[in-house]
């Protein structure tokens, strides 16, 4: 069994899993603070009731992304061990700054968020929630500078014993690869949030409960991830393609499948790569788009994988090709979905529509599996590189370690995390039948003013 292929596929597994869970707590902290700022202004109820039950959820997200979490950056000592020895003098300040000075500032102000409302009041309470959002970010920001230093390495020198030092805290944090990486990444959590509230919101108004906070829930979860999901077709996505071909144009050659150099290269919408041939099988092509998207001139040279030695080509061209594709694909679903329910809200019409509830009910896993899809493009994309043009993937894994002890343990992550996943769905369950009210709301249960209540 190799243990390098079983390394790989161990810390896919759990980086995946593992981000199911932050993209949605990024994602809501900027939702909340946008409820809680409508809180204010408005002085209405329900706008504090939906923080507190988004609140809630967001508070059950953040403990199982915390423990999954965890097994991470042990990974890095276990199965990564020859990454960690030769790269930790550059990873590891980035990775250090995200606990010290993000995770403690987020957790911190967590707890005030979900648990001193009362206390604080309510400016208070709205810095608390302002705090949150801030630290969750942050950590993005420091994770994704480590991940841009993996796609495009700055700011570093080789010692003599051949591990890699840093020399500019500042190249690093401002590598050119980190803030497209990291406005893209964030901007989709923010849909993969938004996309979230809108569909609990549809349920309510599908069941006919909540129908206040539904509405608020619609109406914030549409406007937000409208917005959103156009800034990441452009400028963020646009700026990100042209980030790679910059500084990876073999990897931008085999997310579209572009097989041979071509002045006025076409853009691939569909199509099956065929790696014996070296074309895309029955493709659908914009012509000339690809070179215009690229490089701003309808003929421009874009060139192909066969510019490139064999050995530098992505490890599994037709799987990066169809992540990407079929990203791409739901990104551009999402922007006509919730364009159409924008444009239902502004007519009046989306609070009675059903079907259009329906789908956006419908929609909420969507979001996970297109970052997901997003993740794999790029991971994928870089290989076989650990980090690009420094180290190979297969210098980076634990020598020590076996395949069997390395299976052993993917097999015990993979029931530890099914069995987090049935308890978080459990969880996410019963804060969804109860509610945004502190009492599941009992039709008919609320006396008339006018009544008397002896």
């Amino acid at each position: 069994m190799d243990a390098l292929i079983v390394d790989r596929v161990q810390f896919a597994f759990t980086v995946t899993f593992h981000y199911l869970f932050p993209q949605l707590t990024m994602g809501l902290a900027l939702l909340l603070v946008i409820l809680k700022s409508l809180a204010l202004k408005s002085g209405k109820p329900q706008y504090d009731e939906a923080v507190r039950f988004w609140g809630r959820i967001l508070g059950i997200n953040f403990a199982v992304g915390v423990v999954t979490g965890i097994p991470l950056e042990f990974q890095f000592g276990t199965n990564w061990a020859a990454f960690s020895k030769t790269t930790g003098g550059v990873i590891g300040q980035t990775l250090a700054m995200e606990g010290v000075f993000s995770f403690f500032l987020e957790s911190t102000f967590l707890g005030l968020f979900l648990f001193g409302e009362r206390r604080l009041g309510r400016r208070l309470h709205w810095l608390a929630t302002f705090m949150v959002f801030l630290g969750s970010w942050l950590s993005g920001f420091f994770i994704i500078a480590t991940n841009a230093w993996m796609q495009h390495p700055v700011g570093y020198r080789i010692a003599s014993d051949g591990a890699v030092e840093l020399n500019s805290l500042w190249a690093l944090l401002s590598n050119p690869w980190l803030p497209w990486q990291y406005l893209h990444n964030m901007c989709a959590a923010v849909v993969t949030g938004s996309v979230v509230m809108a569909a609990v919101g549809a349920f309510y108004l599908l069941a006919g409960r909540n129908e206040d906070h539904a509405r608020i829930f619609v109406r914030v979860g549409v406007v937000i991830g409208a917005i959103a999901s156009l800034l990441m077709m452009y400028p963020l996505g646009d700026a990100q393609g042209r980030n790679v071909a910059a500084y990876q144009p073999v990897t931008l050659s085999a997310m579209e499948g572009l097989f041979h150099s071509e002045a006025g290269a076409p853009l691939a919408i569909l199509g099956q790569p065929d790696m014996r041939a070296e074309r895309l099988d029955n493709p659908l092509i914009i012509p000339r788009a690809l070179s215009f998207l690229t490089y701003r001139h309808w003929k421009a040279e874009v060139k192909g994988l066969d510019a490139y030695p064999r050995d530098q080509w992505p490890d599994n061209v037709p799987l990066v090709y169809y992540a990407y594709h079929n990203m791409v694909g739901l990104g551009t679903i999402f922007i006509a979905i919730l364009l159409l329910a924008l444009w239902s809200l502004w007519r009046g019409t989306l609070y009675r529509s059903r079907p259009m509830l329906w789908v956006l009910m419908l929609l909420a896993p969507f979001p996970y599996i297109a970052t997901t899809f997003g993740w794999m493009t790029a991971e994928l994309g870089r290989q076989p590189w650990l980090v690009y043009g420094l180290m190979r993937t297969a210098q980076g894994a634990s020598p020590q370690v076996s395949g069997g002890n390395a299976m052993f343990t993917l097999i015990g992550f993979a029931g530890m995390y099914a069995a987090l996943m049935v308890l978080f769905l459990f969880l996410i369950y019963l804060e969804i039948e109860r509610g945004p009210l502190a009492e599941p709301e009992v039709p008919g249960s609320h006396a008339h003013p006018t009544e008397s209540t002896d």
